[in-house]
Formats: structure tokens, sequence, C-alpha cells
């Protein structure tokens, strides 16, 4: 069949909308009709090349929709179901599915490539080249051919154009805060960014019961966002947010910091290392370069106060798990959706998205498709 997308075709270039052709899916795969599509910071290091696919590439992994056909062998999934994929596929047994750590599945090593579990494709252009989907998926496309193995299917009830965003921001930024950062009641967390990830980390981290949640981010419509969905206080830098937790903690400092900027650098690692207290943990889930070592930091102060860098992918949770225990909490009211949506575009405005999430206007954009 035919379906319109989103391409990728090279470091640099803009979102080119065309029609792709779409291969049925074979075994083990599920056709899906995409609903709605966040759009994420990720999808923007694959244009500007700090994470480069193999090109060209649908974009998108953060979605949401319905089954409308299922391929051989599918037992997790039937034609109807509505889904939410998780941009991590789990196979459930390899070692780190295996000891609980699904999140650092053996799967996710190919995400960039964008070919399905077999190594063939299923988008193709006009010419017949092979096109990738985004973490095996491509939700910028208003059809995608995906393995079952990233499909969490979901209550046909929950709207999909808001849980979308469960896919992706919302795992990842509330898992940094409960399972990375490991956010106890009564700590005093600062978390470093306020976008669609960051802003999941300070809900995440009010829930699970922390008494300070600061957040740092220099335009005000973010910090506003903050304090509305569970920050105790925002600050514009990371020097004002320092002197403030020397206050609220007697200089004992923040128990863990969270850093979930757009690009990580050795400035904002070092600020977060030198907030946190004795033993504090920092953790790093904002990407930047892939090839780059662009982190250095004091080893000594390191050593000497016991402090922690820890990286976290997919907050460092179970899709399987965590995925419907947030559609849970959405249901119940405990954790916002809604509210993160800020502006909504069609996909022919895809470019138009990427350029307001570059000027911080959107906590978080959606696509929705119409077909």
């Amino acid at each position: 069949m035919k379906t319109r997308a989103a391409v990728m075709r090279a470091i640099g270039q803009d979102w080119e909308v065309t029609e792709l052709e779409l291969d049925p899916p074979k075994t083990g795969e599920v056709l899906i009709k995409w609903v709605a599509s966040g759009i994420c910071h990720s999808d923007e290091h694959l244009r500007n090349g700090d994470l480069v696919p193999r090109y060209p590439i649908v974009g998108g992994h953060e979605g949401a929709g319905i089954i409308e056909e299922v391929g051989p062998g599918v037992t997790r999934v039937k034609p109807g179901d509505h889904i939410i994929c998780s941009f991590l596929p789990v196979c459930g047994h390899c070692r780190w599915c295996a000891t609980g750590r699904s999140n650092l599945c053996d799967l996710g090593a190919t995400i960039l490539d964008g070919h399905l579990l077999d190594a063939t494709y299923r988008f193709h252009d006009a010419a017949g080249e092979d096109v990738g989907g985004f973490c095996m998926l491509g939700t910028f496309a208003d059809r995608a051919v995906v393995s079952e193995l990233s499909c969490v299917p979901i209550d046909n009830d929950v709207p999909l154009d808001k849980v979308a965003l469960i896919g992706c921001g919302v795992p990842t930024g509330w898992g940094s805060a409960v399972h990375a950062a490991a956010v106890e009641p009564g700590d005093t967390i600062v978390i470093y960014g306020i976008g669609g990830i960051g802003i999941n980390s300070v809900q995440g981290a009010a829930l699970a019961g922390a008494r300070n949640v600061v957040a740092v981010d220099p335009l005000p419509n973010k910090r506003e966002a903050a304090e509305q969905l569970g920050a105790t206080h925002s600050f514009a830098t990371a020097g004002e947010a320092a002197m403030a937790i020397h206050g609220l903690t007697r200089g004992v400092m923040a128990d863990k910091a969270i850093v979930t900027a757009g690009t990580v650098t050795t400035e904002l690692v070092n600020d977060a290392l030198n907030t946190v207290r004795k033993a504090g943990t920092v953790v790093i889930t904002g990407l930047a370069d892939l090839v780059s070592n662009n982190i250095q930091i004091n080893s000594t102060l390191l050593t000497l106060m016991e402090k922690r860098i820890q990286g976290s992918i997919f907050g460092s949770g179970d899709p399987y798990n965590d995925i419907p225990l947030m559609v849970q909490l959405y249901q119940s009211g405990d954790l916002k959706l809604d509210e993160l949506i800020t502006t909504t575009y069609s996909l022919d405005q895809i470019n138009q998205g990427f350029e307001d999430l570059l000027n911080g206007k959107n906590i978080r954009g959606l696509i929705l498709h119409d077909s």
C-alpha cells in the first residue's frame, strides 16, 4: 500500500513529506495506522548529525495507533487493538530482559539502522530505495509495519492523541526520576532542561515524594509549566538554582540531579555534579554527539565525595510494565498528559513543529495523522 511519511535523507536537510510504498507485515509483524506522534528532540538529532542513522529514514519514535493487520505468528495484539509503541523493542528473553533490565534489550542495538528484526525494510521510495523507520517504528508516517515486540496494547477508550507521549518522553523523564535517580520521599531534586523529558522528570519526582523539586531552564514558559506540574522552585540558571538549594538544604545540597537538556555539555554536567551532595547522583538522560567525548569532570571530586554519574535510557524502566502503569496514572489524574501538549500539527507542518521545538515554544508538539 501507499503511505505518506516525513523522510530525512541526509544530515542538515529538512523533513521531506512524500509518498512511500509500504510492504505488508511478515511473521511477527503488524500494520499500524498511527493516530498521533510526538515531536521529540531525539528526532532533531537525526537532522543535526548527533545521531547518524542509515539514511533515508522515516522519523518519529513516539506514537500511538490502531492495529489494522497482523502477520503470521503474532500473539500479542490483534486487528482493532489500540497500542502505544515503545521506541525500544523488548524480546523478553535476552540477558538484559531476563534480569529485569528490558530497556537494555539486545534488540535495541540496531534501532538507528531502521530495519526490522529480519534486517529488511518495509518502507520504499518511488525509486525503489529502502527507507528505514527510526527506532524500527517511523511514527512520522500515516501507517507503518513494525514488530509486535514494539507494541504495548492499551484499553480502547484511552485517547490515543494524548497517550502517544507515553511512547518516549513520559516514561523516559518519569523513569529518570523514579528509577534511575531513585527519588525518595523528602529528597531535594534538581532537573536541568524542562522540555518533553524534563517536565516528566518533574512529575516523576513529585509523585515519588520529593520535598523540593527544582527546575532549571532559561525560558519562562518552561519554568511556568514546571511549577504547574510539580516543581516547588524554578530558576533560569544553574547558578541561581545552586544558591537556592544551598539555602533549602542548609548547605547539604541536592540529593539527586537529572540532566534532560536537549544537548548535554561538560558545563551542564559539572553544574549538576557540583550541586549534588556527598554520595549524590547525577542522572544523564539527554543526548549529544554520539562519537565525541563531550564531558570532562574532576575525578578527584567524584572520588572524595563518592558522587555518582548514572546514564539512563527509557527511564531505566521496563516498557511492558511502565507504559500500562503510566496509562493508569493518567486515567487516575496523577500523571498529566493533556497539559504537556502545547501545539498540534499536521504531517505537512512537521518542519514548523521542529522550528518551534528549537525555539523553545513547546513543551511537546504533537503530529496528528488524519488518514
